[in-house]
């Protein structure tokens, strides 16, 4: 990538996390509402239900990936908020206007979406791990299996990042955009063993489940943070293949759009 691109995709993106910094309201809420879902929820089924499915009872860790892939879920659906506020001001006009391409601009400001949703998910993932209820397995070790969390939640972020591109090119309200990425993602997000196993669930629900793309989130955070086994999951490779080909398609098909709005 040459310095053309990267110097006004890397003023996009620090403007964009100043932005995130200076908001201190989203700053919070996006990390004290996962934790409080995760201490809530967690605490209540594993004590009020007491989950057979789960290894050994232990929901509350089971439910760390779910929230993980829950807080970049929220952080795609909020960080786009700046496409709509930026084209409503007319910044966004006047980003389009310069000499870079159209898909320079929406590259720089769908990164900072990948790097705040990121170490939004990272932060959860820190603080679950430092939590004394909180019993993490990483079968491969602490170290890979950190390396191979940052990188599902990258791919996760980019995908969704890429999701939310997408559709900003087609809905030209930011209320309209919310209600679409609501209706589509959170359905998905249920579905995605997130929250419950889906081995029990009828046949035709666990089959949409495992044909979710946010089923191999999931799965892999399970398999890198929480199981002790590989059995019954797809497995880092096949989860890292599928995110990375869904991410690479989906993020190129966001950037096309916008770079024929930008051209019209």
């Amino acid at each position: 990538m040459t310095f053309a691109v990267v110097s006004p995709v890397s003023a996009l993106v620090g403007r964009d996390l100043r932005a995130f910094l200076r908001s201190r309201s989203q700053l919070s809420s996006s990390l004290l509402f996962p934790l409080m879902l995760l201490a809530i929820l967690g605490t209540g089924i594993e004590r009020g239900l007491n989950p057979t499915l789960i290894r050994d009872g232990d929901y509350l860790s089971f439910l760390v990936p779910g929230v993980v892939v829950m807080t970049a879920v929220f952080s795609s659906t909020f960080s786009s908020a700046s496409y709509y506020q930026d084209r409503d001001d007319g910044m966004l006009r006047v980003l389009l206007a310069t000499p870079n391409p159209p898909w320079v601009i929406m590259l720089g400001k769908s990164l900072a979406g990948v790097i705040i949703g990121s170490l939004q998910a990272l932060a959860v993932v820190a603080v679950a791990a430092l939590l004394p209820a909180v019993h993490l397995s990483w079968q491969y070790g602490v170290g890979a299996g950190l390396a191979a969390s940052v990188a599902g939640i990258a791919l996760l972020n980019v995908l969704l990042s890429g999701f939310a591109l997408a559709l900003a090119s087609r809905i030209r309200t930011m209320s309209g955009f919310h209600l679409v990425m609501n209706l589509g993602l959170f359905p998905a997000l249920f579905f995605s063993g997130a929250f419950y196993p889906l081995a029990r669930l009828p046949a035709w629900l666990e089959t949409l489940g495992w044909l979710n793309p946010l089923s191999f989130g999931v799965d892999l955070l399970h398999v890198a943070m929480y199981a002790d086994t590989t059995a019954g999951y797809f497995g880092l490779g096949v989860d890292i293949a599928v995110l990375t080909t869904l991410s690479v398609a989906v993020y190129a098909w966001g950037l096309s759009r916008h770079a024929r709005e930008g051209e019209r």
